[in-house]
């Protein structure tokens, strides 16, 4: 697999967009399998993590204190995959939250509240 390098300001944009975000994806979304802006975002931070861990670090702390719902989901995500422990930490104080936002796998779109797909992230731990 090729290198790939980023700047800060690809993390910042990244970063961005996932805190405006209201929809979240994993994968592609619909039945042309499209990838969505925040999926992208998402992607480009994880991508990241390896060498850029303290900037990608930095970033979701700061989309934990500032995104929007699917921002903060997004962000509990991908500080989980590099620190389970503050991964949980940060699901379990999403639980709280009744803010809701909507979910795609493939085709299939739902709605959700933060406390109830951070619940679920935690059975799933």
């Amino acid at each position: 697999m090729a290198e790939t390098s980023w700047d800060m300001s690809d993390l910042d944009a990244a970063a961005r967009e996932l805190a405006g975000a209201d929809v979240v994806a994993f994968g592609g979304v619909g039945i042309a399998g499209s990838t969505l802006p925040a999926t992208a975002a998402y992607r480009l931070l994880e991508q990241a993590l390896p060498t850029h861990a303290d900037q990608v670090r930095r970033q979701v702390a700061w989309l934990l204190e500032q995104g929007s719902p699917a921002g903060k989901a997004y962000a509990a995500t991908l500080l989980g995959r590099f620190d389970a422990v503050a991964g949980r930490t940060a699901w379990e104080a999403l639980r709280g939250s009744g803010e809701e936002f909507t979910t795609f796998t493939g085709c299939v779109m739902g709605r959700t509240s933060l406390a109830d797909y951070a619940a679920a992230r935690l059975h799933d731990a």
